[in-house]
């Protein structure tokens, strides 16, 4: 097939492409030149394939998300044009979880802090003091593939894990999860009820700004609020202004409404949060079977066996 890497994926993968594909690798500017031929387009986050960009190929057939969430994909154009969709969600959600629980601790415990402190001489042993997890009630907003196993990770820590999904879907998944040790409740419940409020929906036109000021207002004065989910479901102006004048304890962010090199977020300015570099997925296991599991796909869809390889939540157009 002729492929375009719009987006690094494992290097041992993209070799293993090139040696079986026509292949072009995606420098980073403008994918529109690069789309042309191509009959798949392999992506993640920070590339925007807009209906324009889309369009360029009268060829495409395929795209495969390295990874979870098609929020910058234009999916209306996809199904128009009957452009298949797959993404690969598995490999990445333990990696995500074990990322969201080194933030509740880098956060609650004041491990970024304690480490600038030290580095500069000082030994503030005494100020650093900071809440358990265990015992807490942690808010799962997004109790789906990722943010289950986060829950599951909540209880093995000692903590009462909430928990909330669509509407549509918490009466069904109400006893499964309980199997888990996640209790089901509203989205307002959890959020206004947990210590630590973690997000793992993904970034629609519902979620889009969804903690906005009015949402921030109904989380506890001493919660702490994760995304690694998707920087635009959280209003980072209102998530500052909380931070700053004390209404809300602490955050961290691994997603943000602005990404990339030379972007300073304003988040940088407060001592109470911690800010990384959208790594929630980059665990070096996961993205190795991130790659086999693009390779598979390949193969099983030029082999005509696409439809009975591709697992119900790895497929979406």
């Amino acid at each position: 097939m002729r492929l375009l890497l719009a987006s690094p994926i494992a290097p041992a993968t993209v070799t293993r492409l090139q040696a079986s594909h026509d292949v072009t690798i995606a420098e980073g500017g403008d994918l529109a030149p690069l789309v042309k031929d191509r009959q798949a387009i392999i992506f993640r986050s920070g590339v925007d394939l807009s209906a324009d960009v889309l369009d360029q190929s009268s060829d495409l057939e395929l795209l495969v998300r390295a990874g979870s969430g098609f929020d910058n994909v234009d999916l209306a154009y996809a199904r128009r044009r009957g452009l298949r969709a797959m993404r690969v969600p598995g490999p990445s959600a333990q990696a995500v979880a074990e990322l969201t629980f080194g933030l509740m601790l880098a956060v609650a415990r004041k491990i970024v802090e304690a480490d600038r402190a030290v580095r500069q001489g000082s030994w503030p042993k005494h100020q650093l003091g900071g809440p358990l997890l265990a015992g807490k009630t942690l808010g799962v907003v997004g109790a789906g593939n990722i943010g289950g196993r986060v829950g599951e990770l909540g209880v093995a820590w000692g903590m009462r894990v909430l928990g909330c999904v669509e509407e549509v879907h918490r009466r069904a998944q109400t006893a499964a999860m309980a199997e888990r040790g996640i209790e089901l409740l509203t989205a307002e419940q959890v959020i206004s009820e947990a210590d630590i409020v973690t997000i793992h929906t993904p970034l629609t036109d519902a979620t889009r700004d969804w903690f906005d000021r009015s949402t921030l207002a109904t989380l506890r004065p001493s919660a702490i609020l994760i995304n690694t989910a998707r920087g635009g479901i959280v209003d980072e102006v209102a998530l500052f202004d909380a931070l700053a004048s004390g209404r809300l304890a602490g955050a961290a962010l691994d997603v943000h409404q602005r990404e990339g090199e030379g972007i300073i977020p304003k988040l940088a300015e407060l001592p109470n949060v911690v800010l990384t570099p959208h790594i929630g997925g980059m665990a070096l296991e996961s993205q190795t079977m991130i790659g086999e599991r693009i390779e598979e796909m390949l193969d099983a869809y030029e082999r005509g066996r696409f439809d009975e390889a591709v697992l119900p939540n790895e497929l979406l157009v």
